[in-house]
């Protein structure tokens, strides 16, 4: 009940009617009954304006909207998989890094109390590098560093040693596969793979495709990325890709790939990774993985214990109006959401 209305003393309402605006466009539903519908899926099935909209819930029934996850019983989903006391292993990528070591696949270098030698002699073979604060999220603080760019290893030193900088590590470059170049060839296009361990066994939920666009170094929806569902078994997208202004793609707004069909490498061998590191943290059961694909495998990335919940449940990606929460009740016996 306390979530409940910590949501609703924070609702945008200038947002809600936005939303209100464009389904009326879309549908010719009268404004006040939308209110009001809204208002319904927000006490029946803990759906916000944004939910209604995104998982087109003015096109459902009762019966199709409460197979949906939507932002509430997301946040019921984490707080009975995920012991919050072990969610600063999650948002702080030094102590994230330190634990899943063996899954990151490239190098890194922990800037708390790092001395100049470590710094120099980790740029020896490099030209570039990812500097990130330790916390943050949707890519948000994140730079792109040429060591060219710099008089000296010195001056970048100090540089990414500024405390107004708040960088907390350095990373190599990330190689991605040929065939992740090709989808987007100026950021590394992630997969976002969510697991969920039920018995000490991990099952994977889903698994999407993000790739960059419009020429940003990131492939964060809230960047105006793309995200396209996976088929696991036969390693490939399976359908449109979407934006998170809910606009849809068969073909790569900026490379004309063809989407659907298209052969993302290293599938399987990325669901066995995450398979072995969702049991690391046996407190933590729920969790979406961000994982790279590189010319000789895949790598995780960072992973998050406040999975999204969207990807997977969209208009085009869910035809029959089924969304997500039959799976995780199906796997979970004493879960109701």
């Amino acid at each position: 009940m306390k979530y409940y209305l910590r949501v609703l003393s924070g609702m945008r309402f200038k947002k809600m009617f936005k939303v209100i605006d464009d389904v009326h466009q879309k549908t010719n539903k009268a404004k006040i009954f939308l209110f009001f519908d809204i208002l319904n899926c927000m006490i029946r099935y803990g759906a916000g304006y944004y939910d209604y909209n995104i998982f087109a819930f003015y096109n459902m029934n009762h019966k199709q909207r409460k197979t949906y996850i939507t932002r509430i019983k997301n946040k019921r989903l984490i707080l009975y998989c995920n012991d919050q006391n072990y969610s600063h292993i999650f948002n702080n990528k030094n102590e994230f890094n330190k634990i899943y070591k063996k899954y990151l696949n490239r190098e890194y270098l922990d800037l708390e109390n790092v001395a100049y030698k470590q710094f120099e002699k980790f740029m020896n073979d490099k030209e570039i590098i990812f500097a990130k604060p330790n916390v943050g999220e949707s890519g948000k603080g994140i730079e792109k560093l040429y060591k060219k760019d710099f008089k000296d290893l010195k001056e970048m030193f100090k540089y990414i040693t500024n405390k107004e900088k708040n960088f907390g590590i350095i990373e190599e470059l990330i190689v991605q596969h040929e065939a992740l170049n090709k989808l987007y060839p100026l950021a590394i296009n992630s997969l976002r793979i969510v697991s969920i361990v039920v018995d000490g066994i991990p099952h994977i939920v889903y698994v999407v495709s993000k790739s960059g666009n419009k020429g940003k170094f990131v492939d964060n929806m809230e960047n105006d990325g793309l995200c396209c569902p996976v088929d696991i078994e036969k390693g490939e997208i399976c359908n449109v890709a979407h934006t998170s202004k809910l606009i849809t793609y068969d073909t790569h707004p900026y490379t004309n790939i063809k989407l659907i069909g298209y052969k993302i490498p290293y599938i399987k061998e990325a669901v066995e990774l995450v398979k072995k590191a969702a049991l690391e943290i046996p407190q933590v059961k729920y969790v979406g993985w961000d994982v790279f694909i590189g010319p000789e495998g895949p790598g995780i990335i960072e992973g998050n214990d406040y999975p999204g919940y969207d990807f997977w449940q969209l208009p085009e990606h869910t035809p029959d109006k089924i969304g997500l929460v039959p799976y995780y009740e199906s796997l979970i016996k004493d879960l109701k959401l």
